[in-house]
């Protein structure tokens, strides 16, 4: 399957796709078009079976995405402005219904629009470098892509409140401290652990990857009794694949399973 695009850099080695976005010279801003891109190759692979797990990162050495583009923002009357969100919308929650791992490895500066699509994906690697911040306010608007949302839901709400009634910008180390990162490397490092992590979790079954990620994502806007409820119904699923048989009777036999994604 081709992946041809104006702004991604898209390889495939392993079953793990790196999908790099390239837009240095504004520090990869993400506008419409790019946005789109986005929605795209995600709705692309949703479809490949030959990509088990996805890492998501920036090109250069300065910034994963350094946030939207202000200077298209800028000139949005309300109903374009509704309309760029809606369309920033759906493409981040094509980024987040993904059914298969995704990894951010953030290179850089993680602002704004940069943040939450780093908060759409399921784990996120942080360079020593990094910085993360929600400075939408400094500019007059408030987060329109889910920064309001996803990061209260991460770090706390108080926390976000904190980050976004001030704008303030945190280091890499902090933002492990507060769990919006899992795990922070050197900066030179960055793409090899992230792609030693993929590499890690694409040796496990997809079929189970991609039921382990249904449970958490459904049942983390669920109550509780639901959430349970939901977790058992894809538990069962397991035993209806040729993967769960697997994996139980190579544990049995103690030997190494041979998954092969059914």
């Amino acid at each position: 399957m081709p992946y041809k695009f104006k702004y991604l850099r898209c390889e495939l080695e392993n079953k793990v796709m790196l999908i790099v976005i390239e837009r240095q010279e504004v520090l990869n801003a993400l506008n419409s078009e790019v946005f789109k891109e986005l929605g795209d190759v995600f709705v692309q692979m949703k479809d490949d079976p030959g990509v088990d797990v996805v890492i998501l990162t920036g090109a250069g050495d300065k910034s994963f995405i350094a946030g939207s583009d202000v200077s298209e923002m800028s000139q949005c009357s309300l109903l374009e402005a509704r309309k760029f969100a809606l369309g920033v919308n759906d493409s981040q929650q094509k980024i987040a219904k993904f059914p298969r791992p995704i990894i951010a490895a953030i290179n850089g500066f993680a602002f704004g629009g940069g943040l939450e699509v780093a908060m759409c994906c399921d784990i996120r690697v942080a360079s020593e470098k990094a910085k993360f911040g929600q400075p939408e306010v400094n500019v007059g608007i408030i987060p329109g892509g889910g920064g309001t949302q996803r990061l209260a839901r991460l770090i706390g709400i108080g926390r976000a409140k904190e980050m976004i009634y001030t704008c303030m910008t945190i280091d890499a180390q902090r933002a492990y401290e507060i769990g919006l990162v899992n795990r922070v490397v050197s900066h030179g490092n960055l793409l090899p652990e992230s792609r030693k992590l993929a590499e890690e979790i694409g040796r496990k079954s997809n079929v189970m990857l991609t039921l382990a990620k249904a449970a958490l994502d459904t049942g983390a806007d669920m109550d509780l009794e639901n959430a349970l409820k939901t977790e058992i119904e894809l538990f069962a699923e397991c035993f209806g694949s040729v993967d769960g048989k697997e994996g139980l009777t190579a544990f049995v036999e103690k030997r190494k399973a041979n998954f092969i994604g059914k």
